[in-house]
């Protein structure tokens, strides 16, 4: 198994891609291929102590970056010789497995559709991260791929994410739901009202379980399964959520810190606050796949750290062994848009 990296994508690049793929090599079967400026990926190494590359590393040379302001659309075509676009080209041509990116969202995408195309029927690709919730975990479509959708862009996002769910998840019967600003069927936009007929009708022909609109805070409640939304307000939740998880860490510690009392009471809570901070965590996850691209393409967070990198690089090699995009592919039929629904997007 061969894992594509850019080196050079995200807040942290080149020494955290790095250094995050330098922990994966030592946890993971894989070899690995950090794409970017040699000499740049050379000189992070030697600042973590290391003269030659580990064993299962090799770098692919990449003299151009895809910066966060670069227009997406235009990216394939402008930054030809960018780490981003060398890495999905290596993809696309069997040289890798799998690629891994903490780049630009946007550009990511478009590339991503362009060069290693998305799978027959599949009409936008998404991102469908797993959130904590108090009930386990739900799946998340879209999170900030497609910012403008259609009704039946997400009428097709709620039907691969419950895919997704019993694949990823083991939910046998997802539970779907669509983000709104109510639970009654009149919220919302146009976008929100005419989704949710489209999706009450795949519910009432037993393609998935729709139950309804759901409000961002019963998320983490645990009231979904998976939740569907545009990619505006599906990265608006997920980044509240990312930030709230901080915030009350941050306090908890706070409160345990206040006195020796306290301090002995963390001593015998030490272990449950270690598995809340873990389930709390994005680090642990890593990245978020790009559903519907015919390979596996994972989108880590652009401020991600080392160990982020890691794991994102360990859902890229868990993505190529469960041989997901063949999974989704083998079951086009319950994911594409139904032809009545068809209309105009």
């Amino acid at each position: 198994m061969r894992i594509i990296i850019d080196a050079m994508g995200g807040d942290n690049a080149p020494d955290a891609m790095i250094s995050g793929a330098v922990l994966a090599a030592r946890e993971l079967d894989a070899e690995l291929v950090l794409v970017g400026r040699g000499a740049e990926i050379l000189q992070a190494l030697e600042r973590q102590g290391m003269a030659t590359l580990p064993k299962g590393m090799e770098v692919a040379n990449a003299e151009d970056v895809v910066e966060m302001h670069d227009d997406p659309a235009t990216v394939v075509r402008k930054r030809r010789d960018s780490s981003m676009v060398v890495g999905l080209r290596m993809l696309a041509e069997e040289k890798g497995d799998a690629f891994v990116s903490a780049g630009s969202t946007g550009a990511l995408l478009a590339a991503a559709t362009l060069i290693v195309k998305r799978l027959p029927g599949i009409r936008r690709a998404a991102m469908a991260p797993v959130l904590p919730t108090a009930s386990g975990r739900c799946v998340l479509i879209d999170c900030g791929a497609n910012a403008e959708v259609t009704p039946e862009f997400l009428l097709q996002f709620a039907c691969l994410g419950a895919f997704y769910a019993k694949r990823a998840l083991g939910v046998q019967d997802p539970k779907v739901c669509l983000l709104n600003i109510g639970t009654e069927d009149t919220k919302g936009t146009d976008l929100q009202r005419q989704t949710y007929r489209l999706l009450q009708g795949l519910g009432e022909k037993g393609v998935i379980r729709f139950g309804g609109n759901i409000e961002a805070r019963d998320v983490p409640l645990g009231g979904a399964d998976v939740v569907v939304a545009d990619g505006f307000s599906g990265n608006v939740l997920l980044k509240t959520m990312e930030g709230t998880a901080k915030f009350l860490t941050q306090e908890l510690k706070g409160v345990f810190l206040q006195s020796p009392l306290t301090k002995l009471g963390a001593l015998f809570c030490r272990k449950g606050i270690g598995a809340l901070k873990a389930k709390m965590d994005y680090r642990q996850v890593g990245g978020t796949p790009f559903l519907g691209i015919t390979k596996p393409v994972i989108k880590a967070h652009g401020s991600s750290d080392a160990v982020a990198v890691c794991n994102a690089i360990r859902q890229a090699a868990e993505a190529v062994r469960g041989d997901l995009a063949a999974a989704i592919e083998a079951h086009l039929d319950e994911i594409t848009v139904p032809k009545e629904s068809d209309h105009g997007a």
